[in-house]
């Protein structure tokens, strides 16, 4: 097939970093084994004139993707990594230039204190108290003899560092946040003072937007005396149109004729006897065999976990018996009956978990081998039985899973299908009471039972499924559609009116970014993105696509430039403000009279009433939230009219009457705590507002993109 002989994925990063490696031999075989030197390697950023090299980013790149175990993707992990150098040297950086330093002692002094070294048993003297000589000789002995725990500890004690100095800025910066009893008077004026009066209110919705006219030149005007707010990244939009590798019908019948066969007996070109899926017994080599596309799952089903067109069908059946073929979930399946039996559907227990070294999400800290696991988990089972009382505590002591821990072990209520497989059966095949040891990829479990709820009819069923595919000759049907649109495209300028007329779906991403690897409709896919900023990739190019199960003919619709905004992309947001700006003048304009009531009159409208309005909440009654009306009005003279005001809604035209100021306190002391209390809970802040005040120059892009 077409789409399978493809190579789908590739690194675009290392085939970089190989093309380096041998242009650099091809010009002095010399000066490949310092490729990487600091002084000669590409930079992929800057940090405030302080270079971030390709050596030092690969390395961490390299490092943070084996730390997640292939669970994120290659951007995924480029930002990640990226974000973490920029922190680092930016809090260095700040460091540096407040003479602070935070030398070995400190962290050691932080080490000491986290719950995992002083809390652990292994640290602690035969009275149970910390000793700070055996966890030096722990650290001394796995250094010498284990290497992969050393450098887990290693990485454990660098992330301590990096904390305490973080800590440390961050804490000083905190310091300094307070308040004056001046600014705590302060507020309390502007949450109680109380105004009252009267306004006249002209909405800019009164006048159409037809009979305001917006020039080019001043929304270029307005975009550029606005820069902070219209910076922009390099982005492409593009539109694509997405064929669907969908199975036939003629496809669908074939597959489940297919399948249909597998069910009886049948006899080879020896005329020897095949067992059918009706009178086997050796289920996963059924399976292997026939090509199944889904594993054997012998776990008991529940009814509401099978489909639900042919459920009450299968559990009305017996031991032996077979169903099928049925359509479920884009395969075509045959099930059969391996046993039945009564459980509940859902449990509720209590465990203590003992890890040992090589357990899955094991923390730093434990040094147990699975032996002395074992012994442990055995030892603490011998205890609970003997005294039931004791399981809670217990929990709370020694289980590495601090969550239930804190609740003496309790994980609540659960259904089949959320605990690992060997502590659900555990959990799900025993009584009301029941305490014994299981093992999982996790360590070891002491499990109690605690309750079960709806014992009902369960079954197992050995299910063989077939994934409903196209055939090889509907994929290139698919295929030649793509590359006939493809072709008619190279051929017009008007897609949209092609797509149209082959009533093809034509759809849009806009806004992508050079680093984006999903594309809006379709899901991750980078290389899209990485052909959208191509050097050689203008408005107007086009290129067809390989994806998973489907092909898409994409086409480059416009590109912008780092800087500030186009006007075509700042329009909907510009013009609104303008319109308001040129409506407001002809409304000023409007407002004819000495009085409130001339000024109402004039425009053929009424004055209204704002009794006891304040800073706080700065809503007119009739027209909503006008910060710059009440504001205006916190400060003007009593009696005197004021015309002409903008606000987000309209102009306005008011004269306070009143201004009622709120008690005096006998100190503004409380006031002043909140005020203080508040901005030192912004100290999360801190490191964004540093990043946006620091000189960053962000290269990483010429990793990903050929130009």
């Amino acid at each position: 097939m077409a789409i399978l002989s493809k190579i789908r994925e590739r690194s675009m990063f290392l085939i970089i970093i190989i093309g380096l490696a041998l242009f650099a031999f091809v010009l002095d075989p010399s000066t490949l084994g310092d490729l990487f030197n600091s002084s000669k390697v590409n930079e992929v950023g800057q940090v405030n004139g302080e270079a971030i090299s390709t050596k030092e980013f690969a390395e961490a790149l390299d490092q943070y993707k084996q730390n997640s175990r292939s669970e994120v993707s290659e951007m995924q992990a480029a930002k990640a990594v990226w974000d973490n150098i920029l922190r680092k040297k930016i809090y260095k950086n700040q460091l540096v230039d407040a003479g602070i330093t935070v030398g070995e002692q400190d962290v050691w002094t932080e080490v000491l204190k986290t719950p995992s070294v002083k809390d652990n048993p292994q640290f602690q003297n035969e009275a149970g108290l910390f000793d700070e000589l055996k966890f030096k000789q722990f650290l001394a002995d796995t250094k010498e003899n284990n290497e992969s725990l050393w450098s887990a500890w290693s990485n454990y004690l660098g992330q301590i560092k990096e904390n305490t100095e973080t800590n440390t800025y961050n804490t000083l910066v905190t310091a300094g946040l307070g308040a004056s009893l001046q600014e705590g008077k302060m507020e309390y004026l502007i949450e109680n003072t109380k105004l009252s009066g009267d306004f006249v209110y002209v909405p800019y919705a009164s006048i159409a937007d037809t009979l305001v006219s917006i020039k080019r030149a001043e929304v270029t005007a307005y975009i550029k005396s606005n820069a902070a707010e219209f910076k922009t990244a390099a982005t492409r939009d593009i539109s694509y149109v997405k064929f669907d590798i969908k199975a036939s019908p003629a496809d669908e019948e074939a597959i489940k004729q297919n399948v249909s066969m597998l069910i009886d007996d049948s006899l080879d070109r020896n005329n020897e006897t095949i067992a059918g899926f009706k009178n086997t017994t050796d289920y996963k080599t059924f399976l292997t065999d026939n090509g199944a596309d889904l594993n054997l799952d012998l776990a008991f089903k529940f009814n509401a976990s099978v489909n639900q067109k042919v459920a009450n069908e299968i559990f009305s059946g017996n031991e032996g018996d077979v169903f099928g073929p049925y359509k479920d979930q884009g395969f075509f399946k045959i099930s059969k009956i391996t046993a039945v039996t009564k459980m509940p559907d859902s449990v509720r227990a209590s465990h203590i978990l003992i890890p040992f070294v090589g357990s899955q999400r094991v923390a730093a800290e434990v040094t147990r081998s699975k032996v002395q696991a074992e012994k442990l988990a055995d030892s603490i089972l011998r205890v609970v039985k003997r005294s039931k009382r004791k399981f809670a505590s217990l929990a709370k002591s020694l289980s590495s899973d601090k969550g239930s821990g804190a609740k003496g072990g309790d994980l609540d209520w659960f259904n089949y299908t959320r605990m690992t497989p060997a502590f659900r059966d555990y959990a799900f095949t025993n009584r009301k009471g029941s305490v014994g040891v299981v093992e999982t990829p996790f360590g070891y479990h002491v499990i109690r039972v605690d309750g079960t709820k709806n014992t009902q009819k369960v079954l197992k069923l050995a299910t063989f499924a077939s994934k409903i595919i196209p055939s090889e000759a509907t994929e290139n049907e698919f295929f030649q559609k793509a590359e006939q649109f493809a072709l008619a495209v190279s051929k017009t300028s008007d897609y949209s009116a092609l797509a149209k007329e082959n009533k093809y779906n034509l759809r849009a991403a806009v806004g992508l970014k050079v680093l984006d690897e999903n594309v809006p409709g379709l899901g991750n896919e980078r290389q899209i993105v990485a052909w959208a900023f191509n050097g050689d990739s203008e408005t107007g190019s086009f290129n067809r696509f390989d994806l998973a199960g489907s092909y898409v003919v994409a086409v480059v619709t416009a590109k912008t430039k780092k800087g500030l905004m186009s006007v075509e992309k700042a329009i909907n947001t510009v013009r609104p403000i303008l319109l308001n700006k040129k409506k407001a003048a002809f409304i000023a304009g409007t407002l004819k009279g000495s009085s409130l009531a001339e000024i109402a009159k004039s425009n053929t409208t009424t004055v209204r009433s704002a009794k006891d309005i304040n800073l706080k909440t700065a809503s007119l009654v009739g027209v909503g939230v006008e910060p710059e009306i009440v504001g205006a009005m916190y400060g003007a003279e009593l009696n005197k009219v004021y015309k002409g005001i903008a606000g987000k809604r309209g102009v306005f035209s008011f004269l306070l009457n009143k201004r009622e100021l709120p008690t005096a306190l006998p100190n503004y002391e409380a006031n002043r705590k909140r005020i203080s209390a508040a901005r030192k809970a912004m100290t999360f802040k801190i490191y964004e507002a540093i990043k946006n005040a620091s000189d960053v120059e962000d290269n990483r892009a010429s990793m990903y993109v050929s130009n």
